[in-house]
């Protein structure tokens, strides 16, 4: 287990980033087509193709799911993994073509102090380019923390990231996590350095520190970042389970409470939350309403412990006035 989201049995993950602007794409490629849904909670959402994956909608299977920064312009960044799997020849079936299917959600990162000259106009965006380098480099193992969409991210006191965790739910099945965490909030309790995911840790995988010894009222009171639409955390939970549409919808929605429980607050009409699951099918069906619901409480903890980890393993932007990394005020 690498305690990422690739010990999913049938998915890869590729990043790339333009260091310049602070920004970049995160890309989970899947082997196969594969069973995915969405549950979006957050009040301000960009997204793409999210409305396929309604359970009554005809389109069954994805061939990608896209994390990226750049507000609306990261939408293009699907364009880059579509022309990708299209060269693979991957996609949906339609007479002799064949479409690839790449759902998408996309963070606001635009006033991070990186060089943006096409949000002004006169220039293109790179994120094509970046999703077709993402794509393309697709792996097991990839880097957390200032990676791939989560390049740009931050919270509203320190740095944010891409986070990704893994767990074996008690089905026997794997459960994982892949989240750019961008939040209007806090990911850590106050100013200090204990994180509200700290209840789900494993192994010490975000510092160790537990709880801190009281938490007072100064440090559940709500802190905000920026403005409307400069806020979002973006995540895809996957399984090696067999699940429906329905079923993968469930998982979704379930997961926005691994969410809730790893930023203050989550779901605000500053935000753009929004969850995707995956089935990639490599295990068995869940045998009951019990053993889904075994998953869904389980993704919802791998997302919590993955939104500590992206914080946690950030490393701060080289601009004036940039947030803080989370070890720059900790240390290790």
């Amino acid at each position: 287990m690498r305690n990422l989201i690739t010990d999913v049995k049938g998915l890869r993950v590729g990043q790339a980033h333009d260091a310049a602007a602070a920004t970049g794409v995160t890309v989970a490629l899947f082997d196969r087509p594969t069973i995915a849904s969405v549950a979006v909670l957050g009040g301000a959402p960009g997204t793409r193709d999210t409305a396929l994956l309604a359970p009554e909608m005809t389109v069954e299977h994805v061939d990608a799911i896209v994390l990226s920064g750049g507000s609306a312009w990261g939408l293009a960044a699907a364009d880059g993994v579509m022309s990708w799997l299209a060269g693979q020849g991957r996609g949906f079936p339609v007479g002799q073509l064949r479409i690839p299917i790449v759902p998408q959600a996309i963070l606001f990162d635009l006033a991070n102090g990186g060089a943006k000259p096409w949000a002004r106009g006169g220039e293109e965006a790179p994120y094509r380019r970046l999703g077709t380098i993402a794509a393309s480099q697709a792996a097991d193992d990839f880097a957390l923390g200032t990676a791939g969409a989560g390049y740009g991210a931050t919270t509203v006191n320190l740095k944010g990231g891409i986070g990704s965790a893994s767990a074996r739910a008690a089905t026997g099945q794997i459960v994982g996590a892949l989240v750019a965490v961008n939040a209007v909030g806090t990911a850590t309790i106050g100013d200090g350095p204990h994180f509200w995911a700290a209840p789900f840790e494993r192994e010490g995988e975000f510092g160790g520190l537990g709880w801190p010894g009281a938490i007072t009222p100064g440090d559940t009171a709500l802190r905000f970042k920026g403005g409307t639409g400069q806020n979002t955390t973006i995540a895809l939970v996957a399984t090696d389970a067999v699940l429906t549409k329905a079923q993968a919808r469930r998982m979704a929605m379930a997961a926005h409470d691994g969410l809730a429980r790893a930023l203050r607050p989550a779901h605000a009409p500053l935000d753009g939350d929004v969850v995707f699951a995956a089935a990639t099918g490599h295990s068995g069906a869940p045998s009951d309403a019990y053993a889904l619901t075994e998953l869904c409480a389980t993704a919802a903890d791998v997302l919590s412990r993955a939104i500590a980890r992206g914080v946690h393993a950030a490393t701060a932007l080289p601009f004036a006035g940039a947030r803080p990394a989370w070890r720059d005020r900790h240390g290790e």
